[in-house]
């Protein structure tokens, strides 16, 4: 049933059944999604515009880094999305190069030019590197559907090395203490404590190096003390080099300079440190603040625009910065429907309220931390199972919440013989899978052995 005949037998009438508003969404996360569903609910025209044709849910994507899950648990397509919107949804394949805001159109780099009444921008947010020296070039990152599957690829290159290679070790640097470092960092010392006796039973687990460097003085920062110290505590059971109040000066070929001047061996640098703006976003013409975030004001509306809305990570209100968190976004995006149905009466438009509901972070196996808003803080597997709960339902479509619980319980139940069972591809020495390649062209895997 389309969600507005949905909305509607539960007592909701859409606000618009003539003189539609056009409304293009910019974006396919959470803000965008929770925009364009809340639009769609009253009436409205709605176009999402996203490069991808897939929205991807972000939280479980080093799961996809790590073998936990497959890609296609983790995306969804966005044009069932909009499909199930009703008859007044679309979904537009592109790139916006530019808003002209004089004649209301959305420039793409695919298709005609989008008219509007309406600009919700929810075009999300990429890696900040922060300008440290090789960051950007020599660091894998697990923010997107592609870079996460290039990251399992690197991972699954040097685990197999390290079986044929008695030379070899392969030292791993996770760089950031929140949410994505901690759980990257977790399961990959899972992966190395009980999926290398289990899979590679020739391989040492002291070959294996996890390193989890943040700049701050604590893991998980926004969290209560006692989840920190809990937190630091379990990676450290798990054996992972936990240093904070360390920052990064450079990143090396093989190597990662603190700022202190030591240097760390490392064959793979995991980039979780923080993100900033997208360069395409920047370049629309709108003021930015911190991290080249675009600004709104209190309404949620563009600084200096009537009709142009932003939400979600790459927003920022200037009077109330929020955390780029899934909820702050999907709070956003429901609110820019009652917005334009202000503005279509005439009426006085709503600041927005953030309503926090609690934070959460898994550490590994049985192993989470959650802190609910005005509530019970909590650990272990409590803590760990609300996750898993929490996290599948939050996932779009039931293939993909049936598919996640299958793969996350059988690894469950599987985890002395299967916690490091990480499939992905060999890559050569220029990065390239080792598949692709004719046999007289596969160079060996590079190593630290071979400098």
């Amino acid at each position: 049933m389309p969600l507005p005949a949905l909305f509607s037998r539960f007592g909701h009438e859409p606000a618009f059944k003539r003189d539609r508003p056009k409304v293009a969404v910019v974006g396919g996360g959470f803000g965008g999604m929770a925009a364009a569903k809340a639009l769609a609910a009253e009436g409205c025209h709605v176009t999402i515009i996203d490069k991808n044709p897939y929205t991807t849910f972000q939280p479980l994507l080093y799961q996809v880094a790590t073998g936990g899950l497959n890609p296609g648990d983790v995306t969804y397509r966005l044009r069932s999305f909009t499909a199930k919107l009703g008859a007044h949804a679309r979904f537009r394949r592109a790139s916006v190069t530019a808003i002209d805001t004089d004649a209301r159109l959305v420039h793409v780099d695919n298709g005609e030019p989008i008219p509007y009444d309406y600009v919700v921008l929810a075009q999300g947010v990429g890696a900040n590197f922060f300008g440290i020296p090789g960051a950007a070039e020599r660091s894998d990152t697990i923010y997107t559907r592609a870079s996460s599957l290039r990251a399992r690829d690197v991972i699954f290159s040097h685990l197999e090395a390290l079986d044929t290679d008695k030379t070899r070790s392969f030292d791993v640097i996770i760089v950031g203490g929140g949410p994505t470092g901690v759980e990257t960092a977790g399961t990959l010392a899972e992966m190395k404590s009980v999926g290398i006796p289990a899979i590679f039973p020739d391989v040492s687990i002291d070959r294996v190096h996890v390193t989890l460097v943040e700049m701050g003085p604590h893991l998980l920062a926004p969290f209560d003390a006692g989840l920190r110290h809990y937190t630091r505590k379990q990676l450290q059971k798990r054996g992972v080099d936990v240093r904070t109040e360390t920052a990064i000066k450079e990143i090396r070929e093989d190597s990662v300079l603190l700022g202190d001047g030591q240097t760390l061996p490392a064959d793979m640098v995991i980039w979780a440190a923080g993100v900033g703006a997208h360069k395409k976003a920047v370049g629309w013409g709108f003021e930015t603040g911190r991290g080249g975030r675009i600004v709104t004001d209190k309404n949620l509306r563009v600084h200096g625009q009537d009709r142009i809305f932003a939400v979600g990570d790459g927003a920022i209100i200037d009077e109330n910065p929020l955390p780029q968190l899934a909820q702050p976004a999907i709070q956003e995006g429901e609110l820019v429907a009652s917005q334009v149905v202000h503005l279509e009466r005439g009426e006085a438009l709503q600041e927005f309220s953030y309503v926090d509901k609690g934070t959460m972070a898994t550490i590994g196996r049985n192993a989470a931390v959650v802190e609910l808003a005005n509530g019970p803080k909590f650990t272990g597997f409590p803590a760990w199972l609300v996750w898993v709960m929490i996290h599948i339902y939050s996932l779009l479509g039931g293939r993909n919440r049936i598919q996640a619980m299958v793969n996350l319980g059988s690894r469950y139940l599987t985890f002395n013989r299967e916690a490091g069972a990480i499939v992905g591809d060999v890559l050569t020495e220029d990065g390239e899978p080792e598949s692709q390649k004719p046999e007289s062209e596969r160079p060996a895997a590079s190593s630290k052995a071979d400098d």
